[in-house]
């Protein structure tokens, strides 16, 4: 029986298995790490939070989009990296990690601004 995807299982031999299992330890990580963030951009939808509204609905998208981009980079993460290890070529570098940060550290930062600035520091 033929392993799914094929593109990734049909290159190759079967590496050393903690090395796959690690590969699937770190997207299991990110898919989680995804989930919170689209779990944290649905609950400030739902929440009548004290946030300025456009603000609070820039930071939902960002936070949503980062979520769908953790999960898909995630995924393409893995593939190439368990390819590399089956075929025994230089690991990829990056990810959709850098990206990620970006969403959240934008995210933060319209927050933090929305306290201090549009709606006044302890106001």
């Amino acid at each position: 029986m033929a392993r799914w995807p094929q593109q990734v299982y049909g290159a190759g031999s079967d590496p050393d298995p903690r090395f796959t299992l690690a590969n699937e330890r770190t997207f299991l990580a990110w898919i989680r790490t995804s989930g919170a963030l689209f779990a944290l951009a649905l609950a400030l939808e739902v929440l009548d939070l004290a946030l300025t509204p456009w603000v609070r609905d820039v930071i939902v998208v960002l936070l949503a989009a980062g979520a769908l981009w953790g999960a898909v980079g995630s995924w393409l993460s893995w593939a190439r990296t368990e390819r590399a290890l089956r075929t025994d070529t230089s690991l990829p570098g990056g990810g959709p990690y850098l990206v990620l940060a970006a969403f959240l550290v934008l995210a933060v930062a319209l927050f933090l601004i929305d306290v201090a600035v549009i709606r006044g520091f302890g106001s």
